[in-house]
C-alpha cells in the first residue's frame, strides 16, 4: 500500500492540473452554443470560425509579435546588466541588483497603471509598442535574475583565458560568455515569451485598438461563454505543446547527446 501512495498522489496531481485542460478541449468540439453539458458532437465548426475571424487572426499575430520583441529586447537588457553586475566591481551593486529584481515583487496592476501615467504624459499614443514596453519592464528583472545567477567562476576563468590568447571584449563576450550562457538565455527567453503571450492587464492598460490575444478574449467574455473560446484556447494549448516537443527533439535532445 505504501508503494502506490506516491503513483497515487502522482495520478492525483496530474488530474488536478489537466483536467481543466481536457475539459476545454472536450467542449471545443461542441456543436452547440455553449461549452456545457450535455456534450453535443464532435464539430469542427467551432475552429472554422475562429480561424476564419479576422480579427481573432489580428489579435493573435499582435501577441506573437509583442512577445517575441518585448523577450528579445528584456533578455539583452537582462545580459548586459547580469555581465556588468558580476564581471565588475560597482559602487552600491547590492542595492542596483535590489532595484533590478524589485519590480518582481510589485503587482502589474501597479506597474501598468504607473506606466500608462508616465506615457500618457510622454505624448506617446497607446499601442503595441507601449504594451511591448511594459512587457520589457515585467520580463527584464525575471531574465536578469536567471542570467546572473548562472555566471559563475567556470565562465569568469574562460574569460579570462580568452583575454590572454589576445580576445577583445566584444570577442569574450559573443564568443565564450554567450554561449556558456545559451541554456540560462535561452530559459529567460522562453519564460519572458510565455509571460508576455499570457499578460492581461499591461496589455489591456497599454493598448487601445491593435490588441493582444488575451485582450481580444478578455472583449469576447463579455458577451458570455462559447465554445469559441475553447476552440482559442485549444489552438493555443496545442502550439505551445508543438513548440515544447519541438525544443525537446531538436534542441535539448542534441544538447543532450
Amino acid at each position: 500500500m505504501m508503494r502506490l501512495l506516491p503513483w497515487m498522489y502522482l495520478a492525483v496531481a496530474f488530474v488536478f492540473i489537466y483536467l481543466p485542460v481536457a475539459t476545454l478541449v472536450l467542449f471545443s468540439f461542441q456543436d452547440g452554443q455553449l461549452p456545457v453539458p450535455p456534450f453535443n458532437g464532435p464539430s469542427l465548426r467551432w475552429y472554422g470560425d475562429v480561424l476564419g475571424d479576422s480579427r481573432l487572426t489580428a489579435a493573435l499575430i499582435n501577441s506573437v509579435l509583442v512577445a517575441l520583441g518585448a523577450s528579445l529586447i528584456a533578455v539583452t537588457l537582462g545580459f548586459l546588466a547580469a555581465y556588468g553586475l558580476a564581471r565588475h566591481v560597482l559602487p552600491g551593486s547590492a542595492l542596483i541588483r535590489a532595484l533590478l529584481i524589485a519590480p518582481l515583487t510589485v503587482s502589474y496592476l501597479i506597474v501598468g497603471l504607473g506606466l500608462l501615467i508616465v506615457l500618457t504624459q510622454a505624448g506617446l499614443g497607446l499601442s503595441l509598442v507601449t504594451a511591448g514596453i511594459g512587457h520589457v519592464v515585467i520580463n527584464l528583472p525575471l531574465a536578469f535574475a536567471i542570467i546572473f545567477a548562472a555566471m559563475g567562476a567556470q565562465q569568469q576563468n574562460a574569460e579570462r583565458a580568452a583575454r590572454d590568447l589576445g580576445a577583445n571584449e566584444m570577442q569574450v563576450i559573443l564568443l565564450v560568455t554567450v554561449p556558456m550562457l545559451a541554456p540560462a538565455i535561452g530559459a529567460a527567453f522562453f519564460l519572458s515569451m510565455t509571460f508576455s503571450w499570457d499578460e492581461f492587464i499591461i496589455s489591456f492598460l497599454l493598448t487601445r485598438f491593435d490588441v493582444t490575444l488575451p485582450v481580444e478574449i478578455w472583449s469576447m467574455l463579455r458577451s458570455g461563454l462559447s465554445p469559441r473560446l475553447n476552440a482559442i484556447g485549444s489552438l493555443v494549448f496545442l502550439v505551445s505543446i508543438a513548440v515544447v516537443l519541438t525544443l525537446e527533439l531538436f534542441v535539448f535532445r542534441k544538447r543532450r547527446s
